[in-house]
């Protein structure tokens, strides 16, 4: 896989552009972190990279396929079961039923799930959406990921809990990540690299990492990036 690449990027609608242009590089199997005040253009960037809406200025160089967004709200079709709605980006790819069933139960046990596969979304907590969504978004084997605050709307426990699995989850699969989050913990804990959006500042955070580590040294070069 490619690095995803901006450069001189613009970002925004013609009528309303960002002032900022980017310049950014993601490796291939990096986990990067994207952090700035609203209004930023951090969904942007994300959808920019996805293919969702093209540069301003500037070139984009990203896949424009084996990609997956994950979103603040998990977007569960209300009618299909858990492990239908993993199913679902599998049967648009026209995967053999068989494949995609036997595909569906691993990430569904992955997530820790296996016993929920049959509920429906209004069945499940909203820890448990989120799981299926993550499931559904990295059964198809995606080289890109890119997420947009997925666990903003969870309770602190919960939230704590999906970043320990996101961890896991990733480990082992290749795929490149940029994960969008309002949140400099969770970008700290989870992010090979920290970028604060508008500031052109991205910040070294090289691994292992557990949780409780001292990240305070990061932590205050990311707020003081914010605060500039």
């Amino acid at each position: 896989m490619t690095a995803l690449v901006l450069d001189a990027v613009t970002l925004g609608r013609p009528r309303h552009p960002l002032p900022h242009r980017v310049d950014l590089r993601v490796d291939p199997g990096e986990l990067l972190t994207v952090v700035g005040p609203s209004g930023c253009g951090k969904s942007t960037l994300l959808r920019t990279l996805a293919g969702l809406l093209p540069p301003l200025s500037g070139t984009v160089t990203a896949p424009r396929d084996h990609r997956a967004l994950v979103f603040q709200e998990d977007a569960l079709l209300p009618w299909r079961t858990a492990r239908a709605n993993v199913e679902l980006p599998l049967a648009i790819a026209r995967t053999p039923r068989a494949e995609r069933r036997a595909l569906a139960t691993e990430w569904l046990g992955r997530v820790g799930l296996a016993d929920e596969a049959r509920r429906l979304p209004h069945q499940l907590s909203g820890g448990q959406r989120q799981r299926v969504q993550l499931a559904r978004a990295l059964a198809p084997g995606p080289r890109a990921v890119f997420m947009d605050e997925p666990f903003g709307a969870l309770d602190v426990r919960t939230r704590a809990d999906m970043q320990d699995l996101l961890v896991e989850v990733l480990r082992g699969t290749g795929a490149t990540v940029v994960f969008v989050t309002h949140d400099v913990d969770e970008a700290l804990f989870l992010g090979d690299r920290v970028a604060v959006l508008g500031t052109g500042v991205v910040l070294q955070n090289p691994r292992p990492r557990e949780r409780g580590a001292d990240l305070s040294g990061l932590r205050r070069q990311a707020l003081k990036a914010l605060a500039s």
